[in-house]
């Protein structure tokens, strides 16, 4: 199975390698936001660079929506697992387009509300797991099975 690892630096990242894991003996690659983070996710597979984008920034997320595009016509992931933020939810969406499984795992710092890009993958995902127990009741869909962090 071809595993594709999707999060922005930061506590994105931090959140998804607790979940190691689960990808163990899989074939895996991995597609972040910085470059600082590429040594560290190396020893998982191979490593795409997509740059950060958001909604404030609509020409930047069109060349990171690019990008993805790119990454995953070649990888052909059978599996996306992300947590986000923007570029995770591109990921997903266009994998799922491909035929991709995706399993997405919405932030811990949501304790009231789903981020956005949680509310855009809600629908396409195929596993959708919240870290707080009161999101889990208040989306249809979303999954609690406790925290990472």
């Amino acid at each position: 199975m071809r595993i594709g690892l999707v999060a922005s630096s930061g506590g994105h990242l931090t959140q998804l390698l607790k979940l190691k894991d689960s990808w163990k003996g899989h074939e895996v690659f991995c597609v972040t936001t910085t470059e600082v983070v590429r040594e560290r996710l190396q020893r998982e597979g191979p490593v795409y660079v997509v740059g950060e984008c958001n909604r404030q920034h609509p020409l930047r997320t069109v060349c990171v929506l690019c990008r993805c595009v790119g990454i995953v016509l070649r990888e052909k992931a059978d599996v996306i697992i992300s947590t986000g933020a923007a570029a995770g939810c591109m990921l997903c969406f266009l994998g799922k387009c491909r035929g991709a499984k995706v399993i997405w795992m919405d932030s811990i710092t949501n304790v009231k509300r789903l981020s956005l890009s949680g509310r855009l993958i809600r629908p396409f995902a195929d596993l959708f797991l919240v870290q707080w127990p009161e999101l889990a009741t208040k989306y249809k869909g979303a999954e609690y099975v406790g925290a990472v962090i």
